[in-house]
């Protein structure tokens, strides 16, 4: 607040004080004293002049702090409201559902909201604050919300009887989206924060407390909280996701994103290399970079990247409904960066868009031993015609020319897809051509017709899951007699005498429990724990995982001291 301003605040402040005794006592003077009074009236004025007396003043709602006057040299008063303290005593209860991008969220959420005091409970009856972090990309997803909301305000009404108003917020993409509906027409929820209203936490609750409904769901260009560190609730610490931009501008026809999460903005380099190292140093073994469009990264956060020369490049045959973007780092800087921090930890990146991969990020996947031969591509459909449709910017023949590159540059690579089958328009010679193309293993709600019929979207949903585990399964059968580098991340949810874990390829690999040596020359035996490299040997599979045993303790360097016989043999998908 500068010296006008806090001056101006000090003269409403007084002048405000004085218009309210004036205001009192005229009121007052002329109830009490401009009428017959009676000595019984004296003594209701005097009671009254008495209460008012001993209760609160405008003093006991503002703090103030004596600064001088630069310019007069004389002390004058700043006055603030006093910030709020209901926090301190405060339970907050998080509940996540839909992408890992929303996991992301509550643990910044979570970050900002503990540097308030709130504390977090894991405990749904001792929560003061339920925070549900919201989907919006399928119908189902928000209904299940809805559902949840009905249960909670019934919950609501039941605790208001031992104790003080719980409070319910929703926060991220259905906040944004279904603004109205959750805060007025339902009457559902105290609190509503759009993703890029997390900072705005704080303030929002305390209105909350105070009696309002609170929200705030404005769509930022800047907002990344790259300062803000998420608190991670990573399983036993071995692996962790790391935010590195937030948005997207590619506008497919199908997709809510861009106006739920609004325009593309990356968080600056700096802040993501600080909380790599930060991870790397808490012994975590595993980091995946996280966006929703996360190689098409651009960094513009200081001026030698906004002036460095050049378009970004796409991949070839592929385009996009925005002009070419120019200047800034991009995703192979990032990439090369991030993967020297730990070279013994690995490096994975979601979601990306296929038109992001030009040759440079592949040569460096396939050149950095820690990036992992993985990556995911998200096709949506077989057919040119359909893709048009979707507007995803590429034809069948331009996917799979880039699938047959990232092959080629990366020998041995994982690669996995999504789909959507039933879409407005799709044929029958349409859906075909998706079936074809998994087995080569490579703004629609107001504009198109939803004019494929549900038994028929049903049945061809279900052929397209046969074909995907028929080719999986080919894939999977493929690894066996191998040895696969596994990071374990803990015990079998099917039986508590096998570990599970995943191999380079993102595959999960489920071992018997048993101790191992370090070395291969060495007897001495230590036990498996979370966290751990250790060499499996693939002896069975199916479509969604491998089985094996264990053979030693390994690393991602130790790829020269292993026997000759437990050799990572490279596979081909």
């Amino acid at each position: 607040m500068n010296r006008s301003s806090s001056s101006s605040f000090k003269l409403f402040s007084f002048a405000l004080r004085k218009c309210l005794s004036r205001h009192i006592y005229r009121d007052t003077y002329h109830r009490y004293y401009c009428s017959e009074s009676s000595t019984t009236d004296q003594s209701r004025l005097m009671q009254l002049k008495s209460k008012l007396a001993r209760g609160p003043s405008f003093q006991d709602f503002i703090k103030s702090s004596v600064k001088s006057h630069n310019d007069c040299n004389e002390e004058y008063e700043e006055y603030y409201i006093t910030e709020d303290t209901t926090a301190h005593s405060q339970k907050v209860y998080f509940e996540t559902y839909g992408c890992q991008m929303n996991v992301n969220d509550t643990e910044t959420a979570w970050s900002i909201l503990q540097k308030a005091g709130y504390s977090r409970t894991h405990e749904l009856p001792e929560a003061d604050v339920v925070l549900l972090v919201t989907c919006s990309i399928r119908e189902k997803a928000e209904q299940t919300i809805w559902n949840r909301l009905k249960h909670l305000t019934a919950l609501k009404k039941r605790c208001q009887k031992h104790k003080s108003s719980l409070k319910i917020g929703v926060l991220g993409c259905m906040a944004e989206r279904l603004k109205s509906e959750l805060l007025e027409r339902e009457k559902l929820v105290d609190v509503l924060a759009g993703p890029d209203a997390y900072r705005d936490l704080p303030r929002l609750l305390s209105l909350a407390h105070g009696g309002q409904r609170a929200s705030n769901v404005l769509l930022s260009l800047e907002e990344t909280y790259a300062d803000v560190m998420p608190v991670h609730q990573t399983p036993e610490g071995h692996s962790a996701f790391v935010s590195i931009m937030r948005g997207c501008d590619n506008m497919c026809s199908y997709c809510i994103v861009p106006f739920t999460r609004g325009r593309e903005r990356s968080r600056p380099l700096s802040f993501i290399m600080e909380e790599v190292r930060m991870l790397s140093d808490q012994g975590v073994k595993e980091v995946t970079l996280l966006g929703q469009n996360v190689n098409s990264y651009r960094d513009l956060s200081e001026e030698q990247f906004i002036c460095s020369e050049g378009n970004t490049q796409l991949s070839r045959g592929f385009k996009t409904v925005y002009r070419r973007k120019q200047g800034g780092l991009r995703f192979a800087d990032l990439l090369d960066r991030v993967s020297l921090i730990n070279p013994d930890m690995r490096i994975r990146f979601t979601s990306p868009h296929p038109k992001d991969f030009p040759d440079e990020v592949l040569h460096l996947i396939q050149e950095r031993r820690n990036i992992c031969k993985q990556i995911h591509l998200p096709a949506q459909s077989g057919s040119s015609q359909v893709l048009h449709a979707m507007r995803r910017g590429y034809t069948r023949e331009a996917y799979l020319e880039l699938v047959e590159n990232i092959r080629k540059i990366i020998p041995g690579v994982s690669m996995s897809s999504d789909f959507i089958t039933g879409f407005c328009g799709e044929t029958e010679d349409d859906h075909q051509q998706t079936l074809s193309l998994l087995r080569e293993k490579t703004h629609a709600y107001h504009r198109l017709q939803d004019d494929v019929p549900v038994p028929v979207k049903q049945r061809r949903l279900e052929e397209l899951i046969s074909v995907f585990r028929e080719e999986a399964a080919k894939v999977n059968m493929a690894f066996i007699g191998s040895a696969q580098l596994v990071l374990v991340e803990g015990e079998s949810k099917r039986s508590s005498e096998e570990l599970c874990g995943r191999n380079d390829g993102n595959v999960k690999v489920i071992f018997p429990k048993t101790d191992l040596s370090v070395q291969p020359e060495k007897p001495q035996m230590v036990p498996i724990k979370p966290g751990d490299y250790v060499l499996v040997k693939i002896t069975s599979a199916n479509s969604q995982s491998l089985r094996g045993h264990a053979l030693i303790h390994s690393s991602l360097n130790d790829r020269k001291s292993w026997p000759s016989e437990h050799l990572l043999s490279e596979q081909t998908i």
